[in-house]
C-alpha cells in the first residue's frame, strides 16, 4: 500500500507516463494517417491535436471516422472538420 504522503507523487508519475505514452501513440498513428497528404506538416499538427483530445485516430489514411466518433465531430471555429 502507498502511504498518504506518496500518493500525490505516484499519481503525478502515472499521469506523466500516460502523457508520454499518448504523445508517442499519437505521433505514430498520425504519421501513418498523414503520409499521403499533400501538406503532411499541417496534417500531422491537426491530427496530433485531435488525437490528444480524443485518444484515438481512425485507421487508414482517410475516412473510417465511425471508429472514432470524437475525432469525426471536432470542428474548427469556422465549422469545418478539424481532423484529417
Amino acid at each position: 500500500m502507498v502511504s498518504q504522503t506518496l500518493k500525490p507523487l505516484v499519481t503525478l508519475i502515472f499521469l506523466f507516463l500516460l502523457s508520454v505514452f499518448n504523445v508517442v501513440y499519437c505521433q505514430g498513428k498520425c504519421a501513418y494517417r498523414c503520409h499521403l497528404s499533400s501538406r503532411p506538416n499541417l496534417c500531422n499538427r491537426a491530427c496530433g491535436t485531435c488525437c490528444a483530445r480524443c485518444n484515438c485516430v481512425p485507421p487508414g489514411t482517410a475516412g473510417n471516422e465511425d471508429v472514432c466518433p470524437c475525432y469525426a465531430h471536432l470542428t474548427t471555429h469556422g465549422g469545418r472538420h478539424k481532423c484529417p
